[in-house]
């Protein structure tokens, strides 16, 4: 079997409604609280937006693990927004170096896609587009956010069924 390189697929059942899932994620206030950032506004299609590492709300852990980063600057810039289906942004993978300027290169695309099932949302997180990360980053970018995207389903998931 082929070994994909260039996007990162990561699914989970939320025991939720699709309406409270499509808030969690589209509020930046709430995406904040379970994945660890701190934006300066709202979401909006076609806009960017700056905003800050802070750790998460939903898990000790992982906010511990999330801490050396506090304060690291995050920018994403936000591509589509279909209520209740999808919402996308772009982003530099990993880009969490002090000093470096990440703003020279390709970004990659992460949609989170929701489809109403029975028992809850089928929340589908894709990030593609890293094969044309350079390849002194790409493998590092691939392996930090393969993790990160395991860790960010637990964490909505929990954030969710904590009755946030």
């Amino acid at each position: 079997m082929p070994t994909v390189t260039d996007r990162i697929e990561k699914k989970v059942l939320l025991r939720a409604p699709r309406a409270r899932v499509w808030r969690a994620i589209v509020d930046s206030r709430e995406f904040g609280k379970w994945f660890g950032v701190k934006f300066d506004g709202p979401f909006k299609a076609g806009e960017a937006l700056r905003g800050a590492i802070v750790p998460t709300t939903v898990d000790a852990e992982v906010a511990a693990a999330q801490q050396p980063y506090a304060g690291t600057v995050f920018e994403i810039t936000v591509d589509r927004i279909e209520p209740e289906r999808l919402f996308s942004f772009r982003w530099h993978p990993f880009a969490i170096e002090p000093g470096r300027d990440y703003s020279g290169e390709p970004t990659t695309l992460i949609a989170f896609a929701l489809d109403e099932v029975a028992g809850g949302t089928m929340l589908t997180v894709t990030e593609s587009g890293f094969d044309r990360i350079s390849l002194e980053r790409r493998a590092k970018a691939f392996t930090a956010n393969e993790q990160g995207w395991e860790m960010q389903m637990k964490l909505i998931e929990k954030y969710l069924a904590d009755g946030a």
